[in-house]
């Protein structure tokens, strides 16, 4: 026989995302139970985003989870984009009134876990077998092994926080669900070292021969990427082939200021824009990268899926008290904002990469949109509108 379990919330995936809605329910007395794959040791080491729009800032303040961010994050009130080794700063602070937080996706990770800990959260890690069921009755179940051993979760509601691959977007009917993609012919090489950044600020830089990222974790360690071939294998790239194209890629002016050393991660991510409509079936939500995916040019992927968050724990809250107005409208207004996050990040990708099937004419609209950007406060404060962050609706 299977071990039952009842709960009001079933929170499928304990990323960022599963652990932030849980920690906002919980503060409105919503019981949740939190399931994942892998453990916690697992979850806590995945290298992911490190740049928080001011909304995602506020909603881990309003979750209780915002004291280290501020005592060791790095407020930025701009960036710069490179091309062929000329700089433009997009002044954030001074365009929109507004700045980011460089703050590590693992370490909202770590902050997140140790307040649903210490308040008793009820987890299954290491789960297999993980199947939503009942999804358009008015009790769906969660059915899923531990260790070997069957359970079943009946709830409310189920939360699909559990990523691009999880299950969760896979028992909406195929019938029912639409996905549209852009997958680009490229990946990202990134590295971390323990070495002081570049420039102070994000540093984006297209030149030639392809695309480069100067980006930090903190003061003493920075976290580079340049673009590389989708299909590239990790073990063709040395530390010294990785830095010599990173600084080629940069241009003169900042890798005068490059600090170099030995990596201690070093991964490729392929690069792709995709979402999935609805974002609601029955009684099952997603939310995150189960639903949808941008490319990280533009630092959206944690900032998208904290709005989502924002919106369903609204949503259910709302729910308890009587109201069912932004349940019944989540989705719509969610991917209302995803489209337009999805819009800015392959906009940005598409002005910063070189496409190998771009013919000459288009490297040249490449840079004249560079050059706009560079010329006109209003394209500027465009870009900026959209790094910091769009309303949430």
């Amino acid at each position: 026989m299977p071990q039952l379990h009842k709960t009001q919330i079933c929170i499928i995936g304990a990323g960022p995302s599963g652990l932030l809605l849980s920690q906002l329910l919980a503060q409105a007395g919503i019981d949740t139970i939190v399931l994942d794959r892998k453990d916690r040791t697992y979850i806590e080491g995945r290298i992911r985003a490190g740049v928080l729009e001011q909304g995602t800032v506020e909603a881990l303040k309003q979750a209780g989870v915002a004291d280290r961010l501020h005592a060791q994050g790095l407020p930025h009130d701009g960036f710069e984009l490179a091309f062929d080794g000329v700089r433009h700063r997009i002044d954030l602070k001074a365009l929109t009134g507004r700045s980011v937080m460089v703050y590590g996706q693992t370490e909202v990770t770590k902050d997140l876990f140790d307040a649903r800990f210490a308040d008793g959260q009820t987890f299954f890690f290491n789960v297999d077998h993980v199947t939503p069921n009942d999804l358009k009755s008015d009790r769906p179940k969660v059915h899923f092994t531990q260790g070997g051993e069957q359970h079943v979760i009946t709830c409310d509601y189920i939360a699909g926080c559990d990523g691009f691959h999880g299950v969760s977007r896979a028992a909406i009917p195929q019938n029912v669900l639409k996905t549209f993609e852009r997958v680009y012919p490229f990946g990202w090489l990134g590295i971390l070292v323990d070495k002081p950044p570049v420039s102070h600020e994000l540093l984006y830089a297209n030149h030639a021969e392809g695309f480069a990222l100067a980006s930090m974790r903190s003061e003493t360690r920075s976290r580079y990427y340049i673009q590389c071939d989708r299909g590239d294998d990790i073990a063709n790239w040395s530390d010294r082939r990785f830095w010599e194209t990173f600084a080629t890629r940069l241009g003169p002016d900042a890798a005068a200021n490059l600090q170099t050393g030995p990596s201690f991660e070093k991964s490729i991510a392929p690069l792709r824009s995709f979402v999935a409509e609805p974002m609601r079936y029955g009684n099952l939500f997603l939310a995150g990268d189960a639903a949808h995916i941008v490319p990280p040019t533009g630092a959206k992927g944690l900032n998208l899926a904290v709005a989502d968050i924002r919106l369903l724990s609204r949503a259910l809250i709302e729910h308890y008290a009587g109201n069912d107005h932004h349940i019944d409208s989540y989705s719509q207004t969610a991917l209302n904002r995803v489209w337009k996050v999805e819009r800015f990040s392959w906009q940005l990708s598409t002005l910063m990469h070189q496409f190998p099937e771009n013919s000459p004419f288009e490297k040249r609209i490449q840079r004249a949109e560079f050059d706009y950007i560079a010329g006109s406060e209003a394209a500027s404060k465009t870009i900026a509108e959209n790094y910091v962050g769009l309303p949430l609706e």
